[in-house]
């Protein structure tokens, strides 16, 4: 029975699905980042080909025969000349398959079911896709960190700095979440954070947002320092206003689509859902105040096991296909 691969990559990793046939998923792996406009399009083509190489060794595929066809969603693949790039890397790793690329915009609407749906990504970057009933789409933020990017753990790591470091500026000295960011990222001070993140700050921002939300769900206790309540009570602010861009994110693609007032599936995807219980509470509450009649979750189906099952329809009709 042949088989598929499907991938869905980002600006922090690449998920693969190995699916047979009868649409059965017999593997799943990850491996690093593979959105090319952050990484570089060498890196992207190296992260998919280590998700591809560990799914397939679990598929246990035999003679390690390749995949028929695949899908590839991935950030950073919207623009033509970066689809060009990306597809021609895919052809030449995988010659034997047939081949369909997308973006990671796509792959979560296509995860969320039919029907009248918005999908909020909250990662690395930010982005918000939906459909409404007549089947008219649209798509909001995804802009990158250099211009958008709001409610973002690229933001919510580059909010963090920026409040430590005024908080040194105001006492000359660290506050307890500066010491936290400082430690994460094995800097002495500032001037060193600040170096690094002039010099690659997609490896210095994004990886802060653990760091911000484990402060921002400490559970408040009689014998707690002023300085634990003030890490907390800076963290929650800073959690607070990601809540809001994320969720307006979604206000501005419901009124483009004509959703408001109506019923349906707002979905959350991306590495930063499930990570913090006070994020998620926030951008719940600010979902549930704008969208009375929407049903808030996630994704019926992981965004790589959409794009599996994509590379099956693929397969199925007989084309090739790309942007």
């Amino acid at each position: 029975m042949r088989s598929v691969l499907g991938f869905d990559g980002g600006g922090t990793k690449t998920d693969c699905v190995v699916m047979d046939e009868s649409g059965a998923v017999l593997a799943r792996s990850q491996a690093g980042p593979s959105n090319p406009l952050r990484v570089g399009f060498g890196a992207a083509i190296t992260a998919i080909r280590e998700a591809a190489r560990q799914a397939g060794a679990q598929a246990a595929l035999p003679g390690g025969s390749s995949a028929a066809a695949l899908c590839a969603g991935l950030a950073g693949a919207g623009p033509s000349e970066s689809a060009r790039k990306i597809r021609a890397l895919l052809t030449a790793e995988f010659p034997q398959s047939m081949i369909l690329l997308c973006t990671d915009l796509d792959l979560a609407l296509e995860a969320a079911g039919p029907g009248p749906a918005i999908v909020l990504i909250a990662g690395t970057g930010s982005a918000a896709t939906g459909r409404n009933a007549a089947k008219e789409s649209g798509r909001g933020g995804g802009y990158g960190s250099q211009i958008g990017d709001e409610g973002s753990a690229y933001d919510i790591g580059r909010r963090a700095v920026l409040t430590a470091m005024h908080e040194n500026d105001r006492t000359g000295a660290d506050s307890l979440l500066g010491q936290r960011l400082l430690r994460e990222l094995g800097c002495a001070d500032w001037s060193e954070v600040k170096a690094r993140a002039q010099a690659a700050s997609d490896e210095v921002f994004p990886r802060l947002f653990s760091v911000v939300a484990t402060v921002a769900d400490w559970i408040e206790t009689s014998s707690e320092t002023s300085a634990e309540t003030a890490a907390r009570n800076s963290a929650r602010g800073i959690l607070r206003a990601a809540a809001f861009d994320l969720g307006s994110l979604a206000d501005h693609l419901a009124e483009r689509l004509h959703l408001r007032g109506t019923h349906f599936i707002i979905a959350k995807t991306g590495g930063m859902i499930g990570r913090s219980k006070y994020l998620e509470n926030q951008l719940d509450e600010r979902l549930r105040s704008a969208f009375p009649l929407a049903e808030i979750g996630v994704l019926r189906v992981s965004p790589a096991e959409a794009a599996a099952r994509l590379a099956l329809q693929l397969l199925s009709s007989g084309n090739t296909a790309g942007n």
